[in-house]
């Protein structure tokens, strides 16, 4: 299922999603232009490689620089393929622009940086040995999707569904489309507990953890930018399950 729009309207331009986007875009044009081997050196360079943080005598042997930890901030603004970025940067453009006018501009820089962070956080730590880097913005956008969940759960979520050459068209609940996709990575990462070795692809559980990130970060971010006009239908009045009212 691929997310078109939804029915939630903003009240303002949604600058800092359309500023992250473009950031991510200007970045991946600068690595199209770069060798394959400088590529993977900055994937592993400014990706999470788990080992890295894990495995001190490891990272050293390598050749990794033995201080800070940035690459938890840096991963989210590098993409491995065109796909990847397009597929990634469309999805903040659905939810992110409703997330952001709820939150406020601010916030909102905050809240994204802060779910990409613990996103690349929970990916290290169930896969503590991994020797692959993760990148992309996946994990930080898993919280912005986990947080229009918690706001919107009654909103509508208009979807494509490829049948072989035909586009069919439907709208969904935000509950069932986001929950259907939260359910999707979680058993796919329990899957990948049994696998002994590096498997190298998406990261499940960088998109749990960003989603869950999401979920229990908001309510906090509420209080600080309270609501100033009526819910909407569509918004399900997520002030009142908060215990707070515009």
């Amino acid at each position: 299922m691929f997310p078109l729009k939804t029915s939630v309207f903003t009240s303002h331009v949604p600058v800092v999603t359309w500023l992250i986007i473009a950031s991510n875009a200007l970045i991946f044009f600068m690595e199209a232009g770069l060798p394959e081997e400088s590529l993977e050196r900055i994937s592993y360079l400014f990706g999470v490689v788990p080992a890295r943080f894990t495995d001190p005598d490891w990272a050293q042997e390598v050749g990794f620089p033995m201080n800070g930890y940035w690459p938890f901030l840096t991963s989210m603004f590098l993409h491995g393929g065109l796909l990847h970025i397009v597929g990634n940067m469309w999805t903040l453009a659905i939810f992110g622009r409703n997330v952001e006018d709820r939150l406020g501009s601010v916030n909102f820089i905050i809240f994204y940086l802060a779910c990409g962070i613990l996103s690349g956080i929970i990916h290290a730590l169930v896969n503590p040995h991994s020797t692959l880097p993760a990148i992309g913005a996946s994990g930080a956008i898993a919280g912005v999707m986990g947080a229009y969940l918690m706001m919107y759960p009654t909103s509508r979520v208009i979807v494509m569904i490829p049948i072989f050459i035909f586009p069919f068209f439907f709208d969904l609940l935000a509950v069932f489309y986001l929950g259907y996709w939260f359910l999707l990575n979680f058993v796919s990462g329990l899957a990948t507990l049994n696998m002994t070795s590096d498997v190298g692809g998406i990261a499940f559980w960088a998109h749990v953890g960003g989603f869950l990130a999401g979920a229990i970060l908001l309510p906090p971010f509420l209080l600080l930018h309270p609501k100033r006009s009526p819910c909407y239908p569509d918004e399900g009045c997520v002030e009142d399950v908060w215990g707070h009212r515009p």
